[in-house]
């Protein structure tokens, strides 16, 4: 993909009912860019180890406790 220009980021922020001042047009093509690159970058990342967050568990760690199993849902 070619990097967004201040012309494009104005338009589909039209597009997208989200007026954008002539002003900000450039900042917010270099955000998207950046965002864009930082995005691809993950992407090529190999998660293929990992497990999905549903297998997270989270601990429920109480004031001046030891941590414990969060075992009946409650936070």
């Amino acid at each position: 993909m070619s990097d967004l220009t201040p012309t494009e980021a104005a338009r589909l922020a039209a597009r997208a009912g989200l007026p954008l001042a002539e002003a900000r047009t450039a900042g917010v093509a270099a955000t998207a860019n950046h965002i864009h690159s930082v995005v691809s970058t993950l992407r090529e990342l190999d998660f293929g180890d990992t497990p999905p967050a549903s297998a997270y568990r989270a601990l429920a760690v109480g004031h001046g406790a030891a941590p414990e199993e969060n075992t009946d849902g409650a936070r």
